[in-house]
């Protein structure tokens, strides 16, 4: 089967949003800018996250949504405050594909279960946000990384399996965002203990730990943030005035981005994984248009 890549946009409010281990969220635009862009370059899939969802017990997405499945025509997962089989319904109807629930599996697993046989389990995505503890093992923790549980992660991927999760994202928070690669012994892991797919995310900083994700970490996906996000913010032209209201973005300008990240595009991605036997979708769209290919 081939590979997928599967760009992550964190949403907050109205914008897209980046941090380091979910802490220190920037503003980097507006999502369907950056989703119509991935969508003609190649993405396979696409994951919106509404970042502040279960601070406020709800999702907030439904309009970004509605507005992105009219112009984009490959799967999107949403997550974020979904905590019942009402509010899976609601985002499934507004235009998604599948759903990603964490925190509210956790407090009642058996939501897995019923959400997957109302929808069935190829929509349910287990999100799966993990700290490596100094014994070695890994404890989930939920609400965006803020909250410990107590709940041994590989041992919860293996229950979230058993109830119906069709896929599970698996996001090492120690890693996310700082581009200094996944890790692959909690992804491996988590590999080796389900029949199901496992999505590998947080860390990429360059295309080769891609590659890591896949042969050492035995990921069935990868999903990538910010290795896509700062080249697309560079590469294009913002008005200052859209950000007057959630801060500055002059240490992007100023950086270019992150230190450890060094810039990428879907096109580019998948010439270096076909270049090492690995299969992935050759991204026709991107060739269609015109895309950059380094």
């Amino acid at each position: 089967m081939n590979v997928r890549i599967i760009p992550r946009l964190d949403i907050k409010g109205p914008n897209l949003v980046k941090g380091i281990r979910f802490e220190g969220l920037r503003v980097l635009g507006k999502p369907e800018d950056f989703a119509r862009r991935y969508y003609e370059h190649g993405a396979d899939e696409l994951i919106y996250m509404d970042v502040v969802a279960s601070l406020y017990g709800r999702n907030s997405l439904l309009d970004i949504v509605e507005r992105t499945s009219k112009e984009i025509f490959i799967p999107l997962t949403v997550g974020g405050g979904l905590r019942s089989v009402e509010d899976i319904r609601r985002v499934l109807r507004a235009g998604a594909d599948k759903v990603s629930i964490n925190t509210a599996a956790l407090a009642r697993p058996d939501l897995i279960q019923e959400a997957s046989r109302a929808f069935g389990s190829s929509t349910i995505v287990v999100s799966i946000e993990a700290i490596r503890k100094p014994n070695g093992t890994y404890e989930a923790y939920v609400d965006y990384g803020r909250q410990s549980t107590g709940v041994d992660a590989v041992e919860w991927a293996t229950r979230a399996a058993e109830l119906g999760a069709g896929e599970l994202l698996v996001t090492s928070i120690e890693r996310e965002g700082t581009g200094k690669g996944f890790d692959l012994e909690l992804t491996r892991k988590i590999a080796g203990s389900v029949p199901i797919p496992v999505i590998a995310a947080g860390g990429a900083g360059r295309v080769s730990h891609i590659h890591e994700a896949i042969v050492e970490g035995r990921a069935d996906a990868v999903c990538v943030a910010s290795l896509l996000h700062y080249h697309y913010f560079k590469d294009n032209d913002y008005d200052e005035s859209d950000f007057q209201t959630e801060g500055n973005i002059e240490h992007l300008r100023r950086k270019g981005g992150l230190a450890n990240v060094e810039e990428a595009t879907l096109p580019g991605i998948k010439e270096y994984l076909l270049a090492h036997a690995i299969g992935c979708r050759w991204p026709q769209q991107a060739c269609l248009t015109g895309a950059e290919t380094t």
